[in-house]
């Protein structure tokens, strides 16, 4: 698929120090585990941490009834009536885990506020554009969060019903989705940047009881008025029973509607209905790119394990740190910055666009909350690089540890880049994950190595595999991405799905029994992992496989390119058509010499097979609304679908940009292929 190499021993840009190996939680969890659940024992004085945290890895995904009730045990989880056993099923899909338990997720979040030593700083540190962070104690939060539940309980919410937010990234939210889940009810949200249409594509499949909604938001420094698209969902949606208004921007309770104030005024101690370990905890949203998106029920147990493990042993997070990841309500890492609170850290919520009034405004906030982990996207870390930013000399980031990014992978030059401009001793955390499972499959281990483009392993409990069609196993070539056993973060099944038909065929169609995730990726002979891209949008040119992230790697390290997108297109007779289109930086032009620019610099550092047929400038890079590219849709467009069916408009950020390309696509249907070779 691409000419890079994997050598069997390069050398690490960064590895942690004899110090924080030790420190670590995830090292004395090694250790917890191998006297009580059956691990293997650790070297002695953590002499190899890589063959040590290999070994844990491989106990982890063969004896999984153990490595989970480990997990449960280490973090003392609160089972109200105990588990018979950890794992009593491992079907995939269908799995059972921990049947006949009862717990409740946000008693779990909750509880560093309740019991001394739990806790080190506030629980909740609130930013919006003005970056001046205001706190929300641990007491504040539990007062709101048990005067809302009382609320919710008064307005007849029971276990199972659903209630939804369309909500920024603010206290509230936070408020809102724990209430809901000390009742039983299920959570879903939406970012009050979606139109009315794409709320209705998500909300409406899970029939909310409660709409939990704000007046508008701002952003980029500018007020956004929803009152017209919230009176717009309140007729949509005939199954709401209530709505709770939010005056973000001060403006009056419509008719009909509830005060925010008056339902959370009361400092009541929260009552949690305890529920089983697979009881549906939130609703989360594909992409939805084509159709409907998929609504992805996952439960309060299974989130419950699988965030305090990857938040407290992955992330290794507890009482004093502070999680910051600039994110959105309507993408899963909101649910995941949120669950900090399982392990003690405090949030930072940030409300507001990430590059406002300047670029480097994320880094303003890391810098300004003492956050210990920030996270963010493999794009702003390439803006960061592109505008010559040096955070690292010009502001105080003493206190940030790690530095993790997701959403695409992180290509070679922002890893450098966050070694250089930020600080050598910087633990970097390239991660991977999905919203089906709500986490990551390879990423951060404090305690790895760290080397460049390459994500440090697999996750504990993740039996991550590299797979050919045929399904045997790869050593450091590419193939599918597949998880071989179950997670117990993975779906419990879709809405309105009642024969798990779009469930089994969104991930088991390929190989049965196993998770198909979509990717293309490779395991290292040393154990880490590279990600490649989607596999459903892979160039393909002579059959040897290629994945887009390595082509925009190269082609976004020119100045005069801000964005790219590669596709390959099957033509009906039988050839394959390659272009590029390219955003360019401003005062860019796209001429014969900078074609030759981008051409031979693909040559040099890929491979003859990477260079496209084609490279056209564009406006705008289309993006979903968590900001991935839409390769996909792009690739049926230039086929020829019409636009209706290639997309779902209510899923895309900016759908003038993909006019073009269905324009394109028409041209295409009428012109021979031949004509557009350059």
């Amino acid at each position: 698929m691409s000419t890079q190499t994997y050598p069997a021993t390069p050398e690490p840009l960064w590895r942690p120090d004899p110090g924080r190996v030790a420190g670590a939680r995830i090292t004395r969890f090694h250790a917890f585990a191998a006297r009580h659940h059956g691990a293997p024992d650790p070297a002695p004085g953590d002499a190899d941490p890589v063959a040590g945290y290999a070994a844990l890895h491989r106990w982890s995904v063969t004896e999984l009834d153990a490595f989970w009730r480990a997990v449960a045990d280490w973090f003392a989880v609160d089972f109200a009536a105990p588990p018979e056993r950890a794992l009593a099923d491992p079907a995939m899909p269908g799995a059972r885990w921990f049947p006949g338990a009862t717990l409740n997720y946000a008693e779990h979040a909750l509880r560093a506020g309740r019991e001394p030593g739990q806790a080190a700083g506030p629980a909740l540190l609130c930013v919006d554009e003005r970056q001046r962070p205001e706190a929300v104690s641990w007491e504040q939060l539990r007062h709101r969060v048990g005067s809302l539940a009382a609320a919710l309980r008064r307005l007849g919410v029971r276990p199972g019903d659903r209630v939804s937010g369309y909500l920024p990234n603010i206290p509230e939210a936070v408020v809102a989705l724990l209430a809901s889940a000390a009742v039983g009810a299920v959570w879903t949200s939406c970012a009050p940047d979606f139109g009315a249409r794409s709320v209705l594509d998500r909300f409406a499949q899970v029939e909310p009881v409660v709409l939990i909604t704000v007046d508008g938001y701002r952003y980029g420094g500018k007020e956004h008025d929803r009152r017209e698209t919230v009176a717009e969902l309140r007729r949509e949606l005939p199954s709401l029973r209530a709505v709770i208004h939010v005056p973000l921007l001060g403006t009056p309770a419509p008719e009909g509607t509830l005060e925010w104030a008056d339902l959370t005024a009361d400092a009541v101690e929260p009552e949690f209905t305890q529920v089983p370990f697979d009881h549906p905890l939130w609703v989360l949203y594909s992409s939805g790119t084509t159709g409907l998106p998929k609504a992805i029920v996952q439960s309060q147990g299974g989130i419950l394990l699988e965030h305090l493990k990857q938040l407290g042993l992955h992330c290794d997070l507890g009482p004093g740190d502070r999680l910051f990841w600039y994110t959105s309500t309507g993408w899963m890492m909101w649910n995941f910055l949120v669950s900090g609170l399982l392990t003690g850290t405090t949030v930072v919520l940030y409300d507001g666009s990430p590059g406002h009034p300047a670029t480097d405004a994320q880094w303003r906030i890391a810098e300004r909350t003492r956050a210990t982990v920030f996270g963010t996207s493999a794009a702003y870390v390439m803006a960061c690089a592109k505008a010559g930013l040096r955070p690292g000399r010009d502001l105080d980031l003493s206190a940030t540890r790690c530095v993790a990014t997701t959403g695409s992978p992180l290509p070679p030059d922002g890893f450098r880049w966050l070694h250089e401009a930020v600080r050598p001793d910087l633990w970097i955390a390239s991660v991977s994950g999905g919203t089906d499972v709500c986490s990551c499959f390879a990423g951060a281990v404090p305690t790895l190595p760290v080397y460049v483009g390459e994500l440090q392993a697999p996750c504990l409990g993740t039996d991550l595999r590299s797979w050919d069609p045929a399904g045997e196993p790869l050593v450091d070539e590419v193939g599918e991405l597949v998880v071989t056993t179950p997670m117990p973060s993975m779906p419990l099944r879709f809405w309105n799905d009642p024969d798990g038909t779009r469930y089994h065929e969104s991930y088991f169609d390929t190989y049965p029994g196993v998770w198909r995730h979509g990717d293309w990726i490779t395991l290292t002979a040393r154990g880490t992992v590279v990600i490649h891209g989607r596999s459903d949008s892979t160039l393909n040119r002579q059959g040897v496989r290629m994945g887009s992230a390595d082509i925009y790697e190269v082609v976004e390290r020119l100045p005069q390119i801000q964005e790219s997108l590669v596709l390959g297109v099957e033509e009906p007779d039988g050839g394959y058509w390659m272009p590029l289109f390219v955003r360019l930086a401003p005062g860019a032009v796209l001429d014969d010499a900078l074609r030759d620019t981008i051409r031979r610099t693909l040559r040099e550092q890929l491979s003859p097979r990477h260079v496209p047929d084609e490279i056209l400038a564009i406006e705008a890079v289309p993006h979903t609304l968590t900001g991935k590219r839409l390769e996909v849709p792009v690739k049926r467009l230039l086929q020829g679908t019409p636009l209706e069916k290639a997309v779902n408009a209510g899923s895309v950020d900016d759908l003038a940009a993909l006019r073009f390309f269905e324009r394109l696509g028409r041209q295409r249907a009428t012109v021979s292929g031949s004509d557009y070779g350059e």
